[in-house]
């Protein structure tokens, strides 16, 4: 090829590549104007959106006044956050194992309706006429609608704000299923150890005349034990506690008087009732006491280091005690750990008037 067929397609070939750049750095330009426009809409609409919080497509197809929550991610997080859904799953779980139903995410087992119809048939001991399978979004709210009805027949007459709706479930809205499951597993005294104040923080996109809106707020999902036992119902320890605070050490003095007549055949003593009733191996070996038969060691733990541990001989404690004839005591394993008084008080008060003569 001679100099001058070379020189003139290197010509041709610069003028080539002048033009893609050129249309390529146009493109690049009218891009970054498009997403310097968005990213500015944004900021217009979003303007409390949290950093971190992704706002997906379908988050953004909302009909006019209508609004979408979702879970701030810092909140999913959060370490009380985790333990909350733990307890609450393993709860659904140990509740329904007869059924060999396995919930592994709230989110995704629960917005259906065919766990929750399951949950409230075994905590009511009512069957609700639903149907059993339900693949299609209608039948599926159908039965939310009539689980729900019944849950909220049971709930609201109580007190209770009803933080939930079908809509919410059926779209995975996790803080509506969590208040849900809340307040069933307050309402029924459910055998677990909710975690105190549990807060989480919800973004809420409403979309008003063509544009969203988006506003960051604080939801309470769980308050302190006390306050959230407060809602069962109160008995003489509630009213000697709060009103007659001078008779409790007579009580106390009584029943230290009762258990120490028993534990004292094993060179045992109470000094304290909130603490040394509460690793439940003083209960246990109190029943053997009582109901005069020896207690395997393999049943329990004889020196319980953790919570769980010591959660598992005070309900092994009172199933001795259901054994015994007993009712079920009205205070949970977990608040006796807990060294929460009244409920101790009421688990060696129901002891005290059952054997207060046994010898």
């Amino acid at each position: 090829m001679s100099l001058t067929a070379t020189s003139a397609k290197m010509k041709k070939d610069e003028s080539f590549l002048g033009r893609l750049g050129g249309t390529l750095a146009r493109k690049k330009k009218s891009k970054e104007v498009s997403d310097l426009h968005e990213e500015g809409k944004n900021a217009i609409n979003a303007p409390m959106l949290p950093t971190g919080v992704d706002i997906h497509p379908e988050d953004t197809l909302l009909e006019e006044n209508t609004e979408r929550i979702m879970l701030d991610p810092t909140s999913r997080e959060n370490l009380k956050f985790k333990d909350l859904l733990k307890v609450l799953i393993d709860w659904i779980n140990s509740e329904l194992e007869e059924d060999r139903i396995i919930v592994k995410d709230l989110e995704e087992d629960c917005y259906d309706g065919q766990v929750l119809q399951k949950l409230f048939e075994k905590l009511s001991g009512r069957k609700l006429n639903v149907a059993e399978v339900t693949q299609s979004e209608i039948g599926q709210k159908q039965k939310l609608q009539t689980v729900l009805e019944a849950v909220n027949e049971l709930l609201r007459p109580h007190g209770w704000t009803i933080e939930w709706s079908v809509d919410s479930i059926h779209s995975k809205n996790l803080v509506a299923i969590l208040y849900l499951l809340v307040a069933l597993a307050m309402h029924f005294q459910a055998p677990i150890r909710l975690p105190e104040h549990v807060s989480v923080q919800v973004v809420v996109v409403k979309k008003r005349e063509g544009i969203l809106q988006t506003a960051v707020v604080t939801k309470q999902l769980t308050s302190t034990t006390e306050m959230m036992m407060g809602r069962f119902e109160r008995d003489a320890f509630d009213t000697l506690l709060d009103h007659a605070p001078d008779k409790l050490n007579v009580v106390k003095t009584s029943l230290i008087t009762f258990v120490n007549k028993h534990l004292n055949k094993l060179n045992l003593e109470v000094t304290e009732l909130e603490s040394q009733f509460a690793d439940g191996v003083y209960l246990i070996l109190l029943m053997g006491l009582l109901e005069d038969y020896f207690v395997p060691l393999y049943n329990f733990y004889l020196t319980p280091e953790s919570f769980e541990q010591k959660v598992h001989n005070v309900s092994f404690a009172f199933e001795l005690m259901q054994d015994g004839g007993l009712k079920k005591p009205k205070a949970r394993p977990e608040d006796v750990v807990n060294l929460n008084l009244k409920s101790t008080l009421r688990v060696l008060y129901n002891l005290f008037t059952n054997y207060k003569n046994s010898e």
